[in-house]
């Protein structure tokens, strides 16, 4: 996708050919099975340019680009794939391209003479190029979808913090926070697909993509390891939840399951207390390390806010300064943050 984004050199060629109405036939690959295939035409090893390329194109045989698509290694040959492997396309352009593609395993491009499309093969995959403008509408919806979804998100952290400050979390609590994190990270994947196709009209997509997913996955991460119950590895707590499909991700049985909680009838309601390793990295200047001992040392959120001044200070790292930094810091957090009232949701 990104070989033939828009201002690289091969989409620009391709963009001419679609205007001419000549059509081609481009295969993107100099392999031992590409090069079996071909039979007569011009042996060129030439840079590849988009203005030759749409010359080259006039002429009715295929044409054959080294892999990297920067020089052209032959035009107007004819390209003879095995005719038992199977095609459902009915051009002889496309047919062909197909029937390379699934025997070599390169890109190959068909270009309509007809139907002004651009046609890419590989293996066994097919895909039809949309026109730019489409691609921009769909990353524009995408955006939109995803800035909505992260401002619920958010509004679910702040509750979610809001409970372990009173130790009121429940697992239907943290189970929201996990889907609305899924959730984002996959459109953020739909918009990066869209990105690599726009090419250099894409970087603004991308750009407003980087700060919308900025923190989400770190977010989830802390979440997980603040919940996942004893003995379950976080790590692969959340390759599970990555390899979930979108209707597994809204069945909450299946992401208790997955932190390793029995999903018993009123399993979302059931009270949870976290380590604390989401709460305390948001204590201002509180290191890493730090927040690590401190979890290892009390277990839990409600032992840290429990705890005395002294007890704090004997931890490694902690001292009498950085104690009453996090005494204060998770004291403010529950000024700041009320706890949320009844709340109707869909």
């Amino acid at each position: 996708m990104r070989m033939v984004a828009p201002g690289t050199q091969l989409r620009e060629a391709l963009d001419n050919i679609v205007r001419a109405r000549t059509g081609a036939l481009i295969v993107v690959g100099d392999s031992p099975q590409v090069m079996a295939l071909v039979t007569g035409g011009f042996p060129l090893d030439v840079p590849m340019a988009p203005a030759s390329l749409y010359e080259l194109a006039k002429m009715d045989g295929a044409i054959v680009l080294s892999r990297d698509g920067g020089r052209v290694l032959w035009a107007n040959t004819q390209l003879v794939p095995d005719p038992s492997i199977d095609s459902e396309e009915a051009g002889i352009r496309h047919r062909t391209a197909e029937r390379v593609a699934r025997q070599t395993g390169e890109l190959v491009i068909a270009v309509s003479q007809r139907r002004n499309t651009i046609t890419l093969y590989r293996g066994s995959l097919r895909y039809v190029l949309p026109d730019t403008p489409v691609v921009l509408a769909k990353a524009n919806q995408a955006l939109q979808t995803l800035e909505k979804y992260r401002s619920v998100l958010e509004d679910d952290l702040d509750e979610l913090t809001a409970a372990e400050l009173e130790d009121a979390a429940t697992l239907g609590d943290v189970i929201r926070v996990l889907h609305r994190a899924e959730m984002i990270t996959r459109i953020g994947w739909e918009i990066e697909d869209y990105v690599g196709e726009l090419g250099t009209e894409g970087w603004l997509v991308n750009l407003e993509l980087g700060e919308l997913l900025a923190g989400i996955r770190e977010q989830e991460q802390l979440v997980v390891r603040d919940y996942v119950a004893d003995g379950a590895e976080p790590e692969e707590v959340l390759e599970h939840l990555s390899s979930l499909s979108r209707d597994a991700l809204r069945d909450q049985a299946v992401l208790a399951r997955g932190l390793g909680y029995a999903t018993v009838p009123g399993f979302a309601d059931t009270r949870v207390s976290p380590r604390g390793h989401r709460v305390l990295r948001a204590v201002p200047h509180l290191p890493g390390a730090v927040v690590e001992n401190l979890v290892r040392t009390f277990g839990r959120l409600p032992a840290v806010m429990g705890a005395s001044l002294a007890s704090l200070d004997e931890v490694e790292g902690i001292g009498e300064v950085r104690a009453r930094a996090v005494l204060e810091g998770l004291k403010r957090m529950r000024e700041e943050i009320p706890r949320r009232g009844p709340q109707v949701r869909e």
